[in-house]
């Protein structure tokens, strides 16, 4: 039994070596800009409303400042899907950085007393699922670049 590895005679196409950040640093920053600053570190603020938007049901929809938050976590772990699927050698790179910070998501949500809010885990747990979804992406984009038979 023999075995053939078949290698692509045309590369795949690969973007540029543009290095992007993890995006999930920016609410990461805004929530300890926030909790610390403006809220004197306590999470209990997240709850504090900043606008409610009339429904047709008649009640109020009330939009809080830890909603609002995630939901520009939402967006940003979007476009961090998005950006996973590279193929690039800064990919790998972006990938680390993704790695630690989750890291430094689970260190501040165990060790630091502001960050034990809902808010935060979440955002932790989107951190996660940037994580696992950039390897899971690029391990499976990697597979198609070698074909064994």
């Amino acid at each position: 039994m023999t075995e053939t590895v078949v290698l692509p005679t045309h590369p795949a196409p690969r973007r540029k070596g543009t290095f992007i950040p993890p995006l999930l640093v920016f609410p990461f920053l805004a929530y300890n800009l926030i909790v610390f600053v403006f809220f004197g570190g306590n999470p209990v603020n997240w709850g504090f409303g900043m606008f409610s938007l009339p429904m047709p049901s008649g009640m109020p929809w009330a939009i809080t400042a830890g909603d609002f938050l995630l939901v520009v976590g939402i967006i940003l772990l979007f476009f961090e899907v998005l950006k996973s699927t590279g193929t690039a050698r800064a990919s790998i790179i972006e990938h680390m950085l993704s790695m630690v910070l989750f890291v430094i998501f689970l260190v501040e949500f165990l060790l630091v007393g502001a960050a034990s809010s809902s808010v935060f885990f979440l955002l932790m747990v989107m951190s996660l699922i940037d994580v696992v979804a950039g390897f899971t992406v690029s391990i499976t984009s990697a597979s198609r670049d070698v074909s064994m038979s």
